[in-house]
C-alpha cells in the first residue's frame, strides 16, 4: 500500500515558526498559553477548556476588573502586560464584604549585567515607577514585587562581587518603595538581598513588607535555599531565621513565602496554621527547570491551607559576563536560561486567574473577597480534619538518631520458593 505524500516543507516550516516564536519567551508567538488557548480554539471548546484549567469561582469564570484609563495608559505607554480580574465570595448575614485589591508586578532587568551597578539598580527603579504607579492608579491596596527585584538574578555565577547589590532593611530600595506606600496608601513586599548589618554583614534573601503609611512592618528571610545546579544560593546566603511570620496589616493578614519555599508543602501549611489570609510567593524560575511545576504548586498550597497566593516570576534572559558551570556536565554558558514571568493567583477555591505574559513585564490585579478563605475551611474541614497530632508524633520520631520507617513487610515477600 503507497503512503500517503506528507507536506513535508510545511511541517518544517511550522516547527521552524514555532521555534523562531518561542526564542523570544513568548509562547509559539503568544504572550500566555492562556492567549495562544484562546485564539486558536472556538469559544466553546475554549470555554471548557477555561474550566478545566482555571477552575470556577463561585461556579463561574472569574469576572475581569473594569480599571481606569490612566493605568491602562500606562501600560500601553510603556508596554507592559495589564490585567485584572477578581475572586468573588458568597454573601454572609453576619460578616460584610472583605475585598482587598492585590497586585503583582513582574520585570526584566533594564541594563545588561556589564553596566555599572549602581545604573544597573537605579534604571529598574526608574523601570517599575510607571509600573507601581499604575498599581497605585488603579487602587491596589497590597502590591507584591518579585525575588530581589533590585538585581539581575547573579546567584546562578556565584561570584561574590554581586554582593554588593545587599543593603540593609531601611536601605536605598525601601525608601524607594516608602515614598509609594504612602502615596497611594498602600501595603509593598520588596524582596531584596538584605545586608545585616548588626551581626557581621550577614547576608539573607529577605522580604521587607511595608505598610501603607509608609513605616516597615517587618521581614521575612527565605527559608529554604536550593542546591540544584545554579540554584546553589548557599554560596550567597544560608537559611533564614525568621520562622513563619504573618503580618497584619490595614488590608489583611499576609505572609510571603519566598522562591524555592514553594516546593516544601509544610512551609506553606505553617504560614497557614498561623493565621495568613494571603501569601506571595516571589520568585525566579526558568523554563528547562520549574515550569510544569509553576501551575500546580500555588494553587495546591492555596487549596490545601485555604487562603490566597500570589505567584511572581521574573521575565527575561539575563546574560552575564563570565560563563559558569552548573554541575550538570553541561558546557559552561554565560545566561541561566529563559524566566518565563507567568506571574498568576490562586484562590482557596481551586481558581485561579490567566497568567501574565511569559516574556513581557507585566502587572496583575485581583480583586480578592477575603471571606472566601472561612467559606471554603466551613466547606472542606481540611483545618478540622487534619490530625496534626498525627504528624507531629512522626516528626518528632523522625528526627531521633535512631528513627526507623513504619514499614510492614509481607512475611513471604523475601521467603526463598521450594
Amino acid at each position: 500500500m503507497e503512503k500517503p505524500a506528507q507536506n513535508t516543507d510545511a511541517q518544517n516550516g511550522q516547527v521552524q515558526e514555532a521555534t523562531k516564536a518561542s526564542s523570544d519567551g513568548s509562547v509559539c508567538g503568544y504572550d500566555s498559553l492562556h492567549q495562544l488557548l484562546s485564539e486558536n480554539l472556538k469559544p466553546h471548546l475554549f470555554q471548557e477548556v477555561n474550566r478545566i484549567l482555571l477552575g470556577l469561582n463561585r461556579g463561574k469564570a472569574l469576572e475581569t476588573i473594569s480599571l481606569p484609563e490612566s493605568a491602562k495608559a500606562l501600560s500601553s505607554g510603556h508596554n507592559f502586560d495589564l490585567q485584572a480580574s477578581c475572586f468573588l465570595a458568597d454573601k454572609e448575614l453576619l460578616r460584610e464584604p472583605r475585598i482587598v485589591r492585590v497586585g503583582l508586578i513582574q520585570n526584566s532587568i533594564a541594563l545588561p549585567t556589564t553596566a555599572h551597578f549602581l545604573d544597573q539598580k537605579r534604571a529598574i527603579f526608574e523601570k517599575l515607577r510607571p509600573i507601581i504607579d499604575a498599581a497605585g492608579a488603579a487602587g491596589v491596596n497590597v502590591l507584591c514585587l518579585q525575588e530581589a527585584w533590585t538585581m539581575p538574578f547573579a546567584f546562578c555565577t556565584r561570584e561574590k562581587r554581586w554582593c554588593e547589590f545587599a543593603e540593609p532593611v531601611d536601605g536605598e530600595s525601601t525608601r524607594f518603595l516608602q515614598d509609594f506606600a504612602r502615596m497611594y496608601n498602600m501595603v509593598i513586599i520588596s524582596p531584596i538581598l538584605e545586608r545585616d548589618v548588626n551581626h557581621g554583614e550577614t547576608l539573607w534573601n529577605t522580604a521587607v513588607v511595608i505598610g501603607n503609611n509608609g513605616n516597615i512592618i517587618g521581614k521575612h528571610r527565605k527559608n529554604h535555599i536550593p542546591r540544584v545546579g545554579d540554584f546553589n544560593e548557599s554560596t550567597y546566603y544560608m537559611e533564614g531565621n525568621t520562622g513563619h511570620p504573618v503580618f497584619e496589616t490595614a488590608y489583611g493578614k499576609i505572609a510571603v513565602n519566598i522562591c524555592y519555599g514553594r516546593h516544601h508543602p509544610l512551609n506553606w501549611l505553617a504560614f497557614g496554621l498561623n493565621g495568613a489570609e494571603i501569601v506571595f510567593n516571589p520568585s525566579a524560575t526558568v523554563g528547562e527547570l520549574s515550569e510544569p511545576m509553576w501551575p500546580i504548586e500555588a494553587r495546591n498550597a492555596a487549596i490545601a491551607n485555604s487562603y490566597f497566593v500570589g505567584s511572581i516570576n521574573r521575565v527575561g534572559t539575563e546574560v552575564f559576563p563570565n560563563p559558569f558551570t552548573s554541575g550538570d556536565g553541561k558546557p559552561e554558558h554565560a545566561d541561566f536560561g529563559h524566566f518565563y514571568g507567568s506571574s498568576h493567583f490562586s484562590a482557596p477555591d481551586a481558581s485561579c486567574t490567566p497568567s501574565l505574559s511569559r516574556h513581557r513585564d507585566g502587572l496583575l490585579i485581583s480583586d480578592m473577597d477575603l471571606n472566601l478563605c472561612r467559606q471554603i475551611k466551613d466547606k472542606w474541614g481540611f483545618r478540622m480534619t487534619a490530625r496534626y497530632e498525627l504528624y507531629a508524633d512522626l516528626l518528632a520520631q523522625y528526627l531521633k538518631p535512631d528513627f526507623e520507617p513504619q514499614v510492614i513487610s509481607d512475611p513471604l515477600l523475601h521467603k526463598k520458593s521450594p
